[in-house]
């Protein structure tokens, strides 16, 4: 057995080379390195799957929530409503452009945005929510955006970890993730579930004019070259990573497919540990399994890792600490936040290896050891 990795980039890419390595010797062949037509076709490829009007690739993820902020036109001092148990970036945009960070709590068994804590939470200075769908799993966005719809506050989507999932509305309508509010945003790091080589991101919007606004920003606040019409900066993704993306992108059901089937293994693997408590599943939404994460109970979580990792077996925490208590972010009034759901999380939670070239005899390895050293530890 191959030593196992936290996500296989190695062996993904075994199974695309041939097509990777025609489309990244194209790009090189026609030296169209920055927008070129792997770009064009790259966006118009996305709003087709995502079933949206607009795609405005960029840079990364982080830059994508930016730009999203930057064109809402929110002053110094608004807040911005977004969960403290998220992945740095989320927050630390908002930090970035002097606007107010205003955490909320999660959801005991989603991990997402509690839509109680949101409702708590706004004022008349809110000026916008980010939800983050975390680990893959969609907020429960159908209540989020009618209380964004009645208190009149836009909606921006971080879909960084949950791209090719599907909300289903009460009425039985379906919208893939990142497409539901004003603006959705994503990031195409390497180990996402749409993953380019190096870096890249994109931002979604059915909004004619704020797709205007999102794509003049990220090239220098220009719609004509060298007329600069606002403040904006410099984010593109690369021709090389759009074509690579283009590749990946036919394969994404299929990639969360087999994600979706790693995660069903460990389900059944872990069902009988009462010390144990796998992912919840909404069932409003499918879960793309980002991360596959658990929470352990009556043993201590760090010692868990540890005794895995002596197995050959990696694992990640996240997140260890939660960004309300971030020493960059202490101006903001983190030690005033009561955040239950979030603070234990922060103890408790263990993601496993998940990934798509995942074998049967590796999942099982894996599970063997998670349950052993559990029940070991809980003695």
């Amino acid at each position: 057995m191959q030593g196992i990795q936290m996500v296989d980039l190695k062996r993904q890419y075994q199974h695309i080379k041939t097509e990777v390595d025609a489309a990244i010797q194209s790009v090189i062949d026609n030296t169209a390195f920055i927008n070129g037509p792997e770009v064009k076709h790259f966006a118009t490829e996305l709003a087709a799957y995502l079933g949206v009007k607009h795609v405005i690739p960029c840079a990364n993820g982080t830059d994508a929530l930016q730009i999203a902020l930057m064109a809402l036109g929110l002053q110094p001092g608004d807040e911005v409503i977004t969960p403290s148990f998220t992945y740095i970036a989320t927050v630390e945009v908002v930090a970035l452009l002097r606007l107010k960070p205003v955490f909320v709590d999660v959801d005991a068994d989603t991990f997402t945005m509690n839509i109680d804590s949101v409702r708590n939470a706004i004022t008349d200075k809110t000026k916008a929510i980010i939800p983050v769908h975390l680990y893959g799993q969609c907020v429960n966005m159908e209540e989020l955006l009618a209380l964004a719809k009645e208190k009149n506050i836009p909606v921006i989507e971080d879909n960084a970890q949950a791209i090719g999932g599907t909300y289903t509305f009460k009425d039985g309508t379906k919208k893939k993730t990142g497409s539901m509010g004003i603006v959705g945003c994503t990031s195409f790091f390497p180990s996402k579930n749409l993953g380019c080589y190096g870096d890249g991101g994109a931002m979604f919007t059915n909004d004619d004019l704020l797709a205007e606004q999102l794509s003049m920003i990220a090239n220098h606040g220009q719609k004509v070259r060298y007329y600069h019409e606002m403040v904006g900066c410099n984010s593109r993704l690369d021709s090389i990573q759009a074509a690579v993306l283009r590749i990946k992108l036919r394969k994404l059901d299929e990639y969360c497919d087999a994600r979706r089937n790693a995660a069903d293994y460990y389900d059944k693997a872990f069902a009988n540990n009462s010390n144990i408590v796998t992912p919840y599943r909404a069932d409003y939404s499918t879960h793309v399994f980002h991360q596959y994460t658990l929470q352990v109970k009556n043993v201590n979580r760090d010692k868990v890792q540890e005794m895995l990792a002596e197995k050959g077996i990696p694992s990640m925490i996240y997140y260890p600490v939660p960004s309300h208590k971030q020493e960059m972010l202490k101006d903001f009034g983190g030690a005033d936040y009561k955040l239950p759901v979030t603070d234990f999380l922060n103890i408790c939670v263990i993601s496993l290896p998940i990934h798509t070239e995942l074998t049967t005899e590796e999942l099982q390895f894996i599970a063997e050891n998670v349950n052993n050293i559990v029940d070991q530890l809980s003695k």
